[in-house]
């Protein structure tokens, strides 16, 4: 890698949430011509997200993981940041280059935190390019209760997390060069349109074949899902409370809890003792939302369940730790 490459490489920073549809739109952006994502990474990291290819920053799951991590004021890594330091930038380009290749010159990373760090990203990378996707809070907050059962989280503690977050990114928007924004609702409708959109955007073109397919099933399952908790569901006051709670704030980022997704009709308005009940109904539900969790784990994922927090980052700290120095001695260290 040249010792100065900031004319020589791109670096697209793909954004989003936790089960926004960043992965599957980083992979897509990869294939794009000129494009490498990362290749050939460690067998030890599950999934192939930037931040687990270094050890510069601290990872998401430092912050609480999936669905708290934003509420963790240390998350939101800007262009101030006491990281950004010369051998630490040194040291990030080379963690992810060694994973480039590095015959192509557009360099595609997604981490669904960077959602947090686009401005300490652009410190680090000048000539970097940000693509943002928004999901409904329906669908992502559903899907993050389902995928990350070890701190299980109620929903209404999920949606606040989408805001938090989202309104934070339209803070620091205003200080990217380069961003080009969509929504996986629309992505998902037209992916040809938002490939050639966005290959035009980082200044490359898009192949005629070899993108990999998109379908809007799960999302539908999800909403679908959410229109039976606020119509059906022996809790359907919980839901209509926190629905018409968040109503308004989701609003003007184009979203609506409120419209039922098959029907699209409104749900009826609430009685008033349905609101003056809602503070309880949240706490009762976080407390269900764990427990319910808590009984369906088995003995080990108990115990680390009831574990304080800083003990549990730790151990994952450290263990992330050594098996990056692993790889790296096993890289430079001459084949068998």
């Amino acid at each position: 890698m040249p010792s100065d490459d900031k004319g020589h490489y791109k670096y697209v920073f793909v954004c989003g949430l936790q089960r926004s549809g960043t992965t599957i739109l980083g992979r897509n952006i990869a294939r794009l011509e000129g494009c490498t994502g990362f290749e050939n990474t460690p067998r030890s990291i599950d999934v192939v997200e930037g931040q687990k290819l270094q050890d510069i920053y601290p990872l998401a799951f430092e912050y609480g993981g999936p669905g708290k991590f934003g509420f963790d004021p240390r998350a939101h890594l800007t262009e101030n940041s006491d990281l950004l330091t010369p051998v630490n930038v040194s040291k990030l380009r080379e963690s992810w280059h060694a994973y480039w290749d590095k015959r192509k010159t557009i360099c595609v990373e997604k981490t669904p935190a960077n959602l947090l760090m686009t401005r300490f990203l652009q410190a680090a990378f000048p000539n970097s390019y940000f693509i943002v996707i928004r999901r409904h809070p329906v669908a992502v907050s559903m899907a993050t209760q389902r995928m990350w059962d070890v701190k299980s989280t109620s929903l209404h503690s999920l949606f606040q997390h989408w805001l938090h977050c989202h309104r934070l990114f339209d803070e620091d928007k205003k200080y990217l060069r380069h961003i080009y924004e969509l929504t996986y609702e629309d992505y998902i409708e037209n992916p040809d349109k938002y490939h050639d959109e966005i290959a035009s955007f980082i200044g490359t073109s898009c192949p005629k074949a070899g993108m990999e397919e998109i379908t809007g099933t799960h999302n539908k399952r999800y909403l679908d899902k959410w229109s039976d908790h606020l119509t059906k569901s022996t809790f359907r006051g919980y839901y209509r409370y926190i629905a018409r709670n968040y109503e308004p704030r989701f609003n003007k980022y184009g979203y609506s809890l409120l419209e039922a997704s098959s029907s699209r009709e409104k749900v009826l308005p609430l009685e008033g003792k349905v609101f003056a009940l809602g503070g309880l109904y949240c706490i009762g539900a976080d407390i269900c939302a764990f427990l319910s969790r808590f009984m369906t784990l088995d003995p080990k994922k108990q115990i680390k369940a009831l574990l304080p927090q800083s003990i549990l980052v730790r151990l994952k700290r450290v263990r992330h730790r050594a098996l990056l120095r692993k790889e790296k001695a096993s890289a430079i260290s001459p084949s068998a």
